[in-house]
């Protein structure tokens, strides 16, 4: 037996790899969240054809595990002005919500994107397709310009903390380069 097939290394961590994470944080912090009335989420599943009894992933039926922004809040490494309320919010299982990220997601459903419910072979697509049409033509969600709101200066700051934290990881990433080379010819040289 071939030992070596059954080890796999772990991935070497770069600090600059979680720089899309800390834009998503940047904007995401700033986003309120309107919970919603149990009325509102009676009518939500109503339109996407759903009850407790039958709540489910709308995207492809799957057991839903978390609500999904069905419009991104994030795009472009901005925000698109959409906050978190139920007019933007579908239930969603884990594979759906990974794969779709910030895509748009009509687009997304119908496309060959690794676990999109196309490329998983869901068989109603086209019927939850027009579900998610009918829920987003019900009532259109909050789209808000936050700079306008608090102002270009308030905004500014926000966006230059962002850039330098995103530079010191930059920094900090050439430093643990360095760091990792030292100690790797340290190791070489045992």
């Amino acid at each position: 037996m071939d030992y070596s097939s059954l080890f796999r290394m772990p991935t070497p961590m770069k600090i600059t790899g979680r720089s899309s994470s800390i834009t998503n944080a940047f904007i995401n912090s700033i986003i309120p969240v309107v919970p919603p009335t149990a009325e509102e989420v009676r009518r939500a599943l109503e339109i996407l054809g759903m009850t407790p009894e039958t709540f489910q992933c709308a995207y492809c039926g799957s057991v839903a595990s978390e609500w999904d922004h069905l419009r991104p809040l994030v795009k472009g490494k901005k925000p698109t002005g959409y906050i978190s309320e139920i007019h933007n919010l579908v239930p969603s299982c884990g594979k759906c919500n990974q794969s779709k990220g910030n895509k748009e997601w009509k687009v997304w459903m119908l496309s060959s994107a690794k676990l999109s419910p196309t490329t998983r072979g869901i068989k109603d697509v086209p019927e939850r397709v027009k579900r998610l049409e009918t829920y987003e033509n019900s009532k259109a969600p909050t789209k808000m310009d936050f700079a306008v709101i608090v102002g270009e200066d308030l905004w500014a700051q926000h966006q230059n903390n962002l850039e330098r934290v995103q530079s010191l990881m930059r920094e900090s990433q050439e430093l643990a380069a360095k760091i990792n080379a030292g100690v790797a010819n340290a190791y070489k040289a045992l």
